[in-house]
């Protein structure tokens, strides 16, 4: 069954605090829902379905509590900062399928957990005994992709800081940007190494916040007093180490976009605005290639002489500034970049960056560690008469 079609988005709302200490976890959550129903037009008496990754008490379930929900469909998938892509598309195949109407997902949370809680990333699972006791972390994860890319094709770290440079350059018109100044490449250069080749202005923010989606059925939306984006595809798939047979060069892109695509009945070429999960630079790459964007290897050469940036690059990406410079709630990015690309179809992204005649816009998002265990989501969305 198809969902091209199927469900619409009715509601985005992205917190404007980056740094939320007189808060809770829960009120941020119901703080961007409040936002994302009041942005649709509806009510928490309107939801019945509830998807959301809070990992606190009983997950969804708590928070449905807590926001004093009554639903009928419930979904906490956990694949990381793609998370909220997938959640996207279950919901929409939800809605095709009868199952409910109108659903509400939340993110909201703090950047890191109260001293003393929590576990150590890979404590308890198959791979930790062989990995996390060597002091694996995720930015020397994703260097390791970097240096192979570049032994592999060329890339260079200049090529990655224009990443971080389009990023820059849109994030100066967002007045909630936790970065909110133009950098240059050799700005980028200039930062510290955190992990050889990636410096710190290679590397994603990391905030507090939230944001919250609203996707509803072609029934509710035909009342709604909103412009809606139509959901016109998705895919998700894991990529891991596939029993040791590891190619660090490509992401799990590969196999979410083809069938995004396939389902959306469109190509790259059709495509607007893209918004690319960027915790590191080399991440944007991967994935631009992976998409289809550039052949492999080529996307160093791609994001030159300003293809990333709005509106006049090859591809505008991240025009609120991205998880490089803008936002990155709770480490899990993956919400803003579809809240970026409702922006952008509906013409309701910062004037300077506004994509013109924006018809067809993708999300996608990654969650994991690049060279080892991921799970990639791709989202194609359009405008409400595509």
């Amino acid at each position: 069954m198809s969902i091209r079609g199927q469900a619409f988005i009715a509601g985005a709302y992205e917190h404007p605090r980056r740094k939320i200490p007189d808060r809770s976890v829960a009120q941020i959550h119901a703080e961007v829902a409040v936002g994302a129903l009041a942005d649709a037009g509806l009510s928490f008496s309107d939801v019945d379905a509830y998807f959301t990754v809070d990992q606190t008490g009983l997950g969804a379930i708590t928070l449905a509590e807590y926001l004093g929900l009554k639903v009928s469909y419930i979904d906490s998938t956990l694949t990381g900062g793609s998370s909220y892509l997938v959640h996207v598309g279950h919901a929409a195949a939800a809605i095709a399928a009868g199952k409910c109407n109108v659903a509400l997902i939340t993110l909201g949370g703090h950047v890191r957990p109260a001293p003393g809680v929590g576990r150590a990333p890979g404590v308890g699972t198959p791979h930790g005994p062989f990995e996390e006791v060597y002091g694996v972390t995720t930015v020397n994860n994703y260097a390791l992709a970097a240096r192979r890319h570049m032994y592999e094709f060329g890339t260079t770290s200049e090529q990655l800081a224009e990443v971080k440079v389009a990023a820059s350059h849109h994030a100066q018109y967002n007045p909630d940007a936790l970065l909110p100044n133009v950098v240059t490449v050799e700005e980028v250069l200039a930062s510290p190494l955190v992990a050889d080749p990636l410096h710190r202005l290679d590397s994603c923010v990391m905030t507090d916040g939230g944001g919250a989606l609203v996707v509803v059925s072609p029934a509710v939306a035909k009342t709604l007093d909103r412009t809606c984006v139509k959901v016109l595809g998705q895919g998700e798939a894991p990529k891991h180490t596939m029993n040791g047979r590891v190619d660090v060069t490509y992401t799990g892109a590969v196999w979410s976009g083809p069938m995004a695509f396939a389902e959306a009945g469109v190509t790259v070429a059709d495509v607007d605005y893209a918004s690319i999960y960027d915790s590191f630079t080399i991440t944007v790459i991967e994935t631009i290639e992976d998409l289809g964007f550039c052949e492999k290897g080529r996307g160093g050469d791609f994001v030159l002489d300003g293809g990333l940036i709005s509106p006049t690059g090859r591809l505008p990406f991240n025009t609120d500034g991205g998880g490089l410079c803008n936002n990155h709630p709770v480490n899990q990015g993956g919400m803003t970049k579809v809240i970026e690309a409702v922006r952008q179809l509906r013409g309701e992204a910062r004037p300077e960056v506004q994509v013109p005649d924006c018809e067809i816009a993708l999300a996608h998002g990654s969650g994991g560690r690049i060279s080892s265990r991921m799970g990639s989501s791709t989202l194609v969305l359009g405008r409400e008469d595509a």
